[in-house]
């Protein structure tokens, strides 16, 4: 059974178990993003707290290694490509969530791999303007939007979702291996005669969760949270909340 519909099924088995009422299609999409959006998010933070754990040593080993099994689940929307030069900037993907790693390797072999250093938009203006720090095709750097130190038109909008290189020779070949956002999942569905969404996974819209089966607990409990704030029934709300806080406990 696809997970989806798995999590939406006890959704709605708990929902109507207790008479708390019914989530359309639409509005289970909507609550199911957000909920793979908060578990998302968290991966960074439960990683941070067990990294800090194994440097304290108090963290497990072999299959108790929490922090080794939260990178193999973080890798999995890690990706490579090669970005698009549009001068002065270089694009970044639409689903990008955060850069690892930004390097300038040319085609050609032998291949080099010359790391771009991430720098602040307040400090680059500084490096230019400097003859023993300014960026060099050897040691490049890069900022996340414009820099501060030209001053762009005033009617000209921020440049968020790109990245510009120093220095500015550098056009082309930068390769940019970043973590994505997970697809907005979706429940597709064929109307019944008799009006009721029947699920329907061949539909051309369809897409599943992308976390693991493990967290499908997860999923159900945060969906049930936003359904018990839409539908105003605050037992809903507090029971899932209070299974979110004891299954977070058991992870750590």
């Amino acid at each position: 059974m696809s997970t989806i519909n798995s999590v939406r099924n006890t959704v709605l088995s708990i929902l109507n178990k207790n008479n708390y009422g019914y989530i359309s299609p639409a509005d289970f999409n909507l609550y199911a993003k957000q909920a793979q959006l908060d578990i998302f998010e968290d991966y960074f933070y439960d990683y941070n707290y067990q990294v800090n754990k194994e440097n304290a040593r108090t963290s497990g080993t072999g299959l108790a290694n929490i922090g080794q099994q939260l990178a193999e689940v973080i890798d999995y929307f890690t990706v490579q490509l090669y970005l698009t030069y549009a001068a002065p900037y270089f694009t970044l993907p639409a689903d990008w969530y955060t850069i690892s790693k930004l390097q300038v390797v040319p085609p050609a072999l032998p291949t080099t791999y010359t790391d771009i250093e991430r720098v602040s938009v307040a400090k680059i203006g500084k490096l230019v303007m400097s003859n023993l720090t300014s960026p060099n095709t050897t040691y490049p750097a890069y900022t996340i939007g414009p820099a501060t130190y030209i001053a762009p038109p005033a009617t000209q909008a921020p440049v968020t979702n790109s990245v510009q290189v120093y220095p500015d020779t550098i056009q082309a070949d930068v390769l940019c291996t970043y973590i994505r956002y997970p697809r907005d999942p979706k429940w597709t569905y064929t109307t019944l005669p008799n009006g009721e969404p029947f699920f329907n996974e061949t539909n051309a819209d369809y897409i599943d969760f992308e976390l693991p089966d493990s967290d499908e607990p997860n999923l159900i409990n945060k969906i049930l949270q936003y359904a018990g704030v839409s539908i105003r029934e605050l037992d809903v709300y507090r029971a899932a909340s209070q299974e979110e806080l004891e299954n977070t406990q058991e992870e750590q």
